[in-house]
């Protein structure tokens, strides 16, 4: 078949967003179709861009170009799911969170009402065309059915690298990959590292607009021998890191999906979450693949040093996640058949 993609791009800015688009371009491919890529430019600000770029989108009829016939369109992100085909299969990654459950942590929330009403209007207008609706995840799916009153059917996807994860003795530390950013919360993390009473270093790795932030917590809190901000790492080094840790800390705020989640499973590893990080919960039972904390710095600390008293308990929760991951029979073979069934 020969199917058409659409997505968004942010000039200069790369992530796992991009491993996603390219991750199921590929898998159809694979699969032995004609994939070809639209991605429309995105800009944050101002909301009159978006709201250009919403009407650009909802204009545009994917049906044939040029005199050649497409068959299927897929749409992953707001707002390219806004375009024309009669056979438009949508999967969510996420909406526009800012106008949703984000919304009154805006600043400016009272000058966003208007253009709030023209994005969630937008949304169930688009998305209610759409011949099969599916979400990243079962708390994507719930934002859909919360706030738009749509139903779409979770589905997952692997990480980027899934093949080459591996489990290996750990060197005992607590390992976070994420950008440095507000909602990744690794201050939570940081924190934490002053009721510890465990040896445990914590390792924070990437790079993002908390950084300079971080590093003076890091320094207030006098933790700087046990937190280390390691900036960027090679997807090699990615492996060894995970592998060799303790547990992986994943606590941001509601998130839509998560693939640290899935990589420290692969790797063999426990997960530290909190109660409201939204996507992780999905695959992390307490006590059995690793422990669910209120977002609290001293339960936080708890949770890692039961890790270490315990390594046998603490290898058997990251045995049990490789298990749940094999579980959920998370594969892009899967994503391609679930993605062109005709029911």
């Amino acid at each position: 078949m020969k199917l058409l993609l659409t997505a968004c791009q942010v000039p200069f800015m790369h992530g796992g967003a991009d491993y996603h688009i390219d991750g199921v371009t590929e898998a159809l491919r694979r699969a032995g179709h004609q994939v070809e890529q639209v991605r429309f430019p995105f800009k944050f600000n101002p909301t009159s861009s978006i709201e250009q770029l919403m009407a650009h989108c909802e204009q545009q009829d994917f049906s044939e170009f040029n005199g050649v016939q497409i068959d299927k369109v897929i749409s992953l992100q707001f707002p390219a799911y806004g375009v024309r085909h009669p056979d438009h299969r949508v999967w969510v990654m996420h909406q526009h969170r800012a106008v949703y459950e984000l919304f009154d942590q805006q600043p400016n929330a009272r000058q966003l009402e208007a253009f709030k009403s023209k994005v969630t209007d937008y949304d169930k207008r688009v998305l209610s065309r759409a011949s099969r609706l599916f979400a990243n995840s079962a708390n994507v799916a719930a934002r859909l059915r919360t706030y738009n009153g749509l139903t779409a059917l979770p589905l997952y996807h692997p990480p980027h690298g899934a093949e080459h994860f591996y489990c290996s003795d750990d060197w005992e530390y607590i390992f976070y990959p994420s950008r440095l950013e507000t909602l990744k919360r690794q201050s939570l993390l940081i924190q934490a590292a002053k009721h510890i009473s465990a040896p445990v270093r914590i390792l924070l790795g990437g790079t993002g607009g908390q950084e300079a932030q971080y590093r003076a917590e890091i320094e207030q809190l006098g933790v700087q021998d046990r937190v280390h901000l390691i900036g960027r790492f090679s997807e090699a080094e990615k492996y060894t890191l995970y592998a060799r840790a303790l547990g992986v800390f994943f606590g941001p705020y509601d998130e839509d999906y998560g693939y640290i989640t899935l990589e420290a499973m692969l790797s063999g590893k426990p997960v530290i979450t909190c109660t409201d990080s939204g996507g992780p919960l999905e695959f992390v039972r307490d006590g059995e693949t690793g422990y669910v904390r209120d977002p609290d710095p001293e339960q936080i600390a708890e949770a890692i040093d039961r890790l270490y008293a315990d390594k046998k308990a603490a290898a058997a929760m990251g045995a049990a996640g490789r298990e749940s991951y094999t579980h959920h029979n998370i594969s892009w073979q899967q994503v391609v058949n679930s993605l062109l069934a005709d029911n």
